[in-house]
């Protein structure tokens, strides 16, 4: 058990190092976006921001087949240690780039490569961390210990929010403009840094080895982590990118837009905004391990399934409120409600992906149709918001996020229960998607 939570540590912590440099570019952003761009509306440069923030999604795909193929081929501790590295230097990148009163659009530029390593990083972390997560639990409790993805990331961004909350009381407004907001990107680098060395003596997972030893013969091995044998897993991968809307959808609107919501739309302070954010956020993160050993007892679909509903039905009236909240208080308790429902997602889909694939193309059958369904609706997801905000037609996007719920609910009706299968004896499996072999029809324990 030891060995265990060793693992889940040390991927975990470097997991929440990737997430804090990802999300303090959005939460930072109300900050930034008027530095590298022409003085004038607000929220057109707030849009170019995020736009920018965007791209970095679309980059994901790139990445989750770069460094799957890697995982798969080379060990997750390679992909583990190659992400943190590329993250470190878009951090970096951030952290120095000339605004434009100084370089024009240069500046954009720099931000732009920048958001496009961070994209090729996260892009191969996801599948790298629920992998390895999914691979180093003990039997039984793959739904726990996978859990703590979220928690890690959710803990990367209320690092983020919590260094925003306190340099908003101790600094100007003046300078958290000016020069404040690359204060978070040097934390980032630092923190990367650290990493890396901790993911250099990270420990290899045994379902890995077992299948790398396993191996029948030199050409199994030269198919791992190879588009080729991800294509004999198509049903699955498309499995992966439906479960996903919903879910990224929904994350993204209550954790990264939340504060910009609250702010530009409900009418509070932003310090105020990011307090609600940072506390609800908190009870979020402690309701993740809960909620995947729940999965490890009554399977994965019902929580998936509670989410969907709850996502579907009720995603309209909690914005709707959320946007008349008016305090702390009301607000609080309505981004709490949204998130518990999000749990039903965010809990288990790491172990779930992980659980749909062979250890051969598990990193790379996690990463590329997530990454693509990430590009086309998470990483979207705020530019989306924006876009219906600056028509006059906020609310629509409440309805765009329930729809992408109501689309996610039907797969989960109709997918089987993943919870049981053996990931080692699933390695050795022919790699086909006939109902005979297929993870869909392993039976739920009795």
């Amino acid at each position: 058990m030891g060995q265990h939570w060793k693992k889940i540590w040390v991927g975990s912590a470097g997991n929440m190092v990737e997430w804090f440099d990802w999300f303090v570019y959005a939460t930072f952003a109300v900050y930034f976006a008027d530095a590298f761009f022409p003085k004038g509306n607000d929220t057109a440069n707030l849009m170019n921001t995020m736009g920018i923030f965007a791209v970095g999604f679309f980059m994901r795909p790139v990445g989750g087949w770069l460094l799957g193929r890697i995982g798969d081929r080379k060990g997750r501790k390679a992909a583990l240690t190659l992400t943190v590295t590329l993250m470190s230097a878009s951090a970096i990148l951030i952290a120095v780039a000339p605004t434009y009163a100084v370089a024009g659009y240069g500046g954009v530029a720099v931000l732009m490569v920048a958001r496009l390593l961070q994209g090729l990083s996260v892009g191969g972390e996801y599948a790298a961390s629920a992998t390895y997560l999914t691979e180093a639990s003990a039997p039984g409790k793959r739904g726990f210990a996978s859990s703590f993805q979220y928690v890690s990331m959710t803990a990367g961004q209320l690092v983020g929010l919590g260094l925003q909350i306190v340099m908003q009381r101790t600094m100007s407004e003046d300078s958290l403009h000016s020069w404040g907001w690359r204060v978070p990107f040097i934390v980032g680098a630092v923190g990367a840094a650290i990493v890396f060395y901790l993911r250099r003596n990270l420990l290899e997972t045994e379902v890995y080895e077992a299948d790398e030893e396993g191996a029948a013969d030199a050409a199994e091995v030269a198919q791992r982590g190879t588009l080729k044998a991800l294509l004999r897993h198509k049903r699955e991968a498309f499995l992966v990118i439906a479960l996903t809307m919903g879910g990224t959808v929904a994350y993204y609107t209550y954790t990264t837009y939340l504060t910009k919501f609250l702010s530009k739309s409900a009418g509070m302070d932003k310090p105020t905004a990011s307090l609600v954010s940072f506390v609800a956020l908190f009870l979020f993160m402690c309701l993740q391990p809960v909620a995947g050993a729940l999965s490890d007892r009554i399977g994965r679909r019902p929580l998936l399934i509670t989410f969907a509903v709850g996502s579907t039905f009720l995603t309209v009236p909690i914005m709707t409120l959320l946007k008349h909240a008016g305090s702390f208080w009301p607000a609080l308790g309505l981004a709490l409600l949204a998130l518990v429902i999000v749990t039903g997602y965010t809990s288990i889909n790491a172990c779930v992906k992980a659980e749909l694939f062979p250890t051969g193309v598990r990193a790379l059958g996690v990463a590329l149709p997530y990454a693509i369904a990430n590009a086309l609706f998470g990483g979207t997801a705020e530019y989306v918001a924006l876009w219906f905000k600056k028509g006059g037609i906020e609310s629509g996007f409440y309805w765009y996020v329930a729809g992408c719920a109501a689309v996610s609910l039907i797969v989960y009706l109709s997918m089987r229960e993943t919870r049981d299968i053996d990931l080692k004896s699933i390695g050795r499996q022919p790699a086909d998607t006939s109902p005979e072999s297929s993870p869909h029809t392993i039976p739920e324990r009795a």
